[in-house]
């Protein structure tokens, strides 16, 4: 007797049969019937209680169930001819197989006039029904539940549901008819296990009610099992379908994106899954919308298998392989619809002809069916699905290919879109990198390292850096950030950067610069149809000029994180700088600092997508960006690699980040010699005197007849047309000699052409044919002429 089961377990005769056809276990009832105890049969064969054959067996496909009319041996030595059901278990100890044999011996008992269990209607439902008495022991059942059992009713009557299944769900559905007979409430179950001997796989609501008599006590329970298998699995499909859409997609990788793919097909839909697609045409050539011609180049994108490693795949991930014409692959995108071929009808077989290691593996795994299905998008051929089953027993159906389809589609797209957003993204990047400086200008004021990296996810932005150089050996250092991401975004941080470059070029204050940048951005915002919203094309930018002469570097930003000063020997700190507003917003004023820079100092230029980031506050930014510049060394380029990975999360930036790395160079004082000049005229010649004594001291006598020469024009046109004081100061570098005259006049000389009756003005045209570069910078006490005469290699 089970010690789960509260009733009389005499009402069966059972018994255990052993793999050896021993007898292992014999009850109550079994002795009721023929007399034996069980210290009589148990170890016994059990061939010595039969008689004969057994008559009528009905045995089900899998072997595991038979039913018949048996004689055997009582006690006494008479025959006893009885109906037996028998199911094949699992012995709990070691795993071998045994049968428990099972009769009743209470179905056509003695019954009460007004037994309300006979009583009950139900031979004229189209539901399978049972009736179950008080000791859940089968009192009635109708045709249909009769036929779903695959067994008659006289025979099964006064047997339990857990010995007529002989399965587990069998004694979880006694269980629940437990609850309802004790409880005398009804109650609904859904089960989704087999259910007769035809081993059909259905699902099943059986809805348990209990029957009373005159007096409400409860005399039994009445089952009524309705198949929803069809509806089970048409909610099957729409869930799967909706977990396409939530599961499919979740990044615009299309790798990614097709693993997703199998991952909702596996094991959902199929065993096996291998997802191929289609190269990506170059970005100038036009996708063909037509159907491919074979044979047909697929790349393996992803698979995956209900067994462990995938040993089903003979293709490799990221490898390419070609497919003829009758092939899984390629006849479904010659043919433009999906395709289903089986074992069974040998079109499996054939299509494989052209791959005997395919067809091995088909062989080896039970691979019985297979489905192909195109993956097509906005009318383009993208790839194709292959899903296959071997351990699933069911071929694919009509509803399975729409299912398929529908989640491919949803694929489709998603692949798509990756790829579109792949193409966008790489001519972004392409586009930024070529708007960037391809290599930083090697001056004698700063050496420099410079980092870009775009975003992760949401594409290349408008951030931007250079170095310039400027007249007087100085250094123009400049970092910005235009808002938004994408291809506009760059475009307009090319423009920036260029009259950035086009501003410096006319050698702007910082803070004037970036008033010149700040109206070019409200008319870029003008242009782009934002004129009553200032600052939808927004930036932020950072512009500092260094001077290795006097070593003092001058800054002002417009709403940019300020930069990083690491001294040498010293710690990082920030610069102490007005912000600024961003550009764009317009009418603002900018305001600029100096502060001087001992030589060997690294200076720290960078975007916010650097700092900021979702897991830390600004606040944290800065900090980890100080510990990372706090051990540098002396290569910047290990330096700008270390800060990134200090700051910079394992996947990527969620913003494009920005560095510039700027280490502080200075120019001794011997190399730089300066006079004032008397506004007389008369003292031009002795000035080229000392000039061309200066040259002599520093070696460049190969240089003096041509620096003679700029000095006498430049003093004698500052003397004439300028305003005391005059300044002249030389700057020998190890390329360059740089001539200034400064004086307090804001009037800037021009370049002209002078006509042959005028008496001047060929003076700057002189200047500018014997030197390299030559121009004009404004100062806060007047103006600075300046030109730079290249030198000769030594040798």
């Amino acid at each position: 007797m089970s010690p789960v089961y509260p009733f009389d377990d005499a009402g069966t005769a059972r018994a255990v049969i052993d793999a050896r056809g021993t007898l292992a276990g014999w009850n109550g009832g079994a002795r009721r019937l023929l007399g034996w105890t069980a210290a009589d049969v148990v170890g016994r064969p059990a061939a010595d209680l039969l008689i004969g054959e057994a008559t009528g067996a009905v045995f089900d496909p899998e072997g595991s169930r038979w039913h018949g009319l048996v004689t055997l041996r009582h006690r006494n030595g008479s025959d006893v001819s009885v109906w037996v059901l028998a199911h094949r278990t699992e012995a709990a100890d070691d795993g071998t197989s045994e049968w428990l044999v099972v009769t009743p011996l209470d179905g056509d008992g003695p019954r009460l006039a007004d037994d309300p269990l006979d009583e009950a209607g139900l031979l004229q439902s189209p539901c399978a029904i049972a009736i179950c008495d008080d000791r859940l022991r089968l009192r009635r059942l109708n045709d249909v539940m009769a036929e779903l059992l695959g067994l008659p009713e006289e025979h099964v009557r006064g047997l339990r549901l857990s010995e007529v299944g002989g399965r587990p769900h069998s004694t979880d559905i006694e269980r629940h008819l437990r609850r309802v007979l004790t409880t005398g409430q009804g109650h609904d179950v859904q089960t989704y296990v087999p259910i007769g001997i035809d081993g059909r796989v259905n699902t099943w609501l059986a809805r348990m009610s209990p029957i009373t008599d005159a007096s409400g006590k409860v005399r039994g329970v009445c089952v009524a099992a309705h198949d929803f298998t069809e509806q089970y699995r048409a909610r099957e499909r729409l869930q799967l379908v909706n977990e396409a859409s939530v599961r499919i997609g979740s990044t615009l990788d299309v790798t990614r994106t097709a693993q997703e793919l199998a991952e909702v097909c596996v094991p959902a839909l199929a065993d096996f899954i291998s997802v191929d697609l289609l190269d990506p045409h170059d970005p100038g050539v036009k996708p063909f919308a037509g159907p491919p011609t074979a044979p047909i180049a697929l790349r393996r994108t992803a698979h995956l298998s209900i067994t462990p490693g995938t040993p089903e795949a003979v293709v490799e991930i990221g490898h390419m392989d070609r497919y003829p014409a009758a092939s899984p692959q390629a006849d479904p995108l010659l043919a433009g619809h999906s395709i289903v071929a089986t074992l069974d009808a040998d079109d499996l077989e054939q299509w494989l002809t052209w791959d005997p290691e395919r067809l091995r593996r088909i062989k080896e795994f039970g691979i019985h069916s297979a489905m192909s299905v195109p993956i097509r998008a906005r009318g383009l051929t993208l790839g194709v699905a292959v899903l296959c089953r071997f351990r699933s027993p069911d071929g694919f159906t009509p509803d399975d290919v729409l299912l398929a389809e529908e989640v491919t589609a949803r694929a489709a797209v998603c692949i798509d879109n990756a790829r579109r957003y792949s193409r966008e993204r790489e001519t972004a990047i392409a586009l930024q990198r070529s708007l960037l400086p391809r290599s930083l200008p090697s001056t004698a004021a700063v050496d420099a390292a410079s980092r870009y990296l775009p975003a992760a996810r949401a594409g290349v932005g408008g951030d931007w850096f250079d170095v310039i150089p400027l007249s007087g050996m100085r250094v123009a250092m400049v970092v910005g950030d235009v808002v938004g991401h994408g291809i506009q975004a760059s475009a307009t941080m090319g423009r920036l950067r260029t009259a950035v470059r086009t501003l410096a070029d006319i050698d702007l204050a910082p803070d004037e610069l970036l008033t010149h940048l700040d109206d070019l951005v409200v008319r870029l915002s003008a242009e782009a149809g934002h004129e009553g919203s200032p600052g939808e094309v927004g930036a932020t930018c950072l512009y500092a000029v260094y001077d290795p002469v006097s070593r003092r570097c001058t800054l002002a930003r417009a709403g940019h994180p300020p930069p990083v000063v690491v001294p040498p020997g010293g710690a990082p700190h920030q610069v102490d700088l007005p912000a600024g507003p961003p550009l764009g917003l317009g009418g603002l004023p900018f305001e600029s600092a100096e502060f001087e820079l001992r030589e060997g100092s690294v200076l720290a230029f960078y975007t916010d997508g650097l700092i900021e980031s979702r897991e830390r506050d600004v606040d944290a930014g800065h900090e980890l960006l100080r510990e990372a510049l706090a051990t540098y060394a002396d290569s910047l380029d290990e330096t700008c690699d270390r800060v990134l990975h200090a700051l910079l999360p394992t996947g990527g930036a969620p913003d494009d980040v920005a560095l510039l790395l700027a280490r502080t160079r200075g120019l001794p004082a011997s190399q730089v010699a300066t006079w004032h000049i008397p506004a007389d005229p008369a003292l031009v010649a002795p000035i080229r005197k000392q000039v061309v004594e200066q040259l002599d001291a520093w070696g460049l006598q190969d240089a003096a007849f041509t620096a003679e020469l700029v000095v006498s024009e430049l003093v004698t046109n500052a003397i004439r047309y300028g305003a005391h004081p005059i300044r002249l100061r030389l700057i020998h570098d190890t390329a360059t000699l740089i001539c200034e005259v400064s004086d307090t006049s804001h009037t800037a000389p021009h370049l002209r052409r002078a006509k042959t009756w005028d008496e001047g003005g060929r003076g700057l045209l002189l200047v500018a044919q014997l030197t390299q570069r030559w121009g004009s910078r404004h100062t806060t006490e007047g103006k600075t002429i300046w030109a730079e005469i290249a030198l000769l290699d030594e040798g």
